[in-house]
């Protein structure tokens, strides 16, 4: 269990985000000091733009599926739940970058797929109906207490009534346990997220004739004689 939570973490720290936003600006830029200051896939998709924010998410998603997977085969079926909340964990705090990732959320996906897959599809129509309803004030959040709350709720039932899971493991007690755990990693993780940054904020006019005079004036036009040919 032990060298599937080390693997697992080491599996979330994959610094996806940080690679993409390195090949996408030439290491001008850093995701954790622009925008929302979050290291995700959410914040590569406004800055970055759809093709590297999608992948990243995708390369999240993978992450933790890959981890659950090698918990797997390391120490069974209650490694992968062991390996999967461990690469939520370090794609959250990872160590090599001062504990300073994302959120968790496309990772989490990754290990619901991968240990509870049965549910990964309604998991994330819950999720998408959740932050699309008109009553959140951050919509991000509200939508991730949800989907958490129903994934734990569904995996104690599941574990309960020993449904079948598809290519997951048999339910057990830890398939519950693991999916508070994530849950619990990342709501703390949004509780304590910085305030994104303000826009920066418009450049100032430039000053009338480049400031070095008082600007021009038309001349006033010749009067003209009344009556004069054209």
């Amino acid at each position: 269990m032990v060298v599937a939570a080390a693997l697992g973490y080491l599996a979330g720290t994959t610094p996806s985000a940080d690679v993409a936003c390195r090949l996408a600006t030439g290491g001008a830029t850093d995701l954790r000091t622009v925008g929302s200051r979050n290291p995700g896939a959410n914040n590569a998709l406004k800055l970055l733009g759809p093709r590297w924010g999608y992948a990243v998410m995708a390369a999240d998603i993978a992450k933790g599926a890959a981890a659950s997977a090698v918990g797997r085969a390391v120490a069974g079926s209650t490694g992968a739940h062991v390996a999967g909340v461990a690469a939520v964990v370090g794609h959250c705090f990872p160590a090599w970058k001062g504990f300073r990732g994302g959120k968790g959320v496309a990772t989490s996906v990754g290990q619901c797929a991968a240990t509870f897959p049965a549910w990964s599809v309604v998991d994330l129509l819950v999720a998408w109906g959740a932050a699309v309803a008109p009553w959140w004030r951050r919509r991000h959040v509200g939508a991730t207490v949800v989907s958490s709350s129903v994934w734990v709720a569904a995996a104690t039932v599941w574990w309960r009534k020993g449904w079948p899971n598809l290519w997951g493991p048999p339910p057990s007690a830890a398939l519950p346990v693991a999916a508070a755990a994530t849950s619990a990693v990342i709501l703390f993780r949004l509780a304590t997220e910085p305030p994104p940054l303000p826009p920066d904020p418009p450049p100032p006019p430039p000053p009338p004739d480049a400031g070095d005079r008082e600007p021009r004036r038309p001349a006033p036009l010749a009067p003209s004689l009344a009556g004069s040919p054209p």
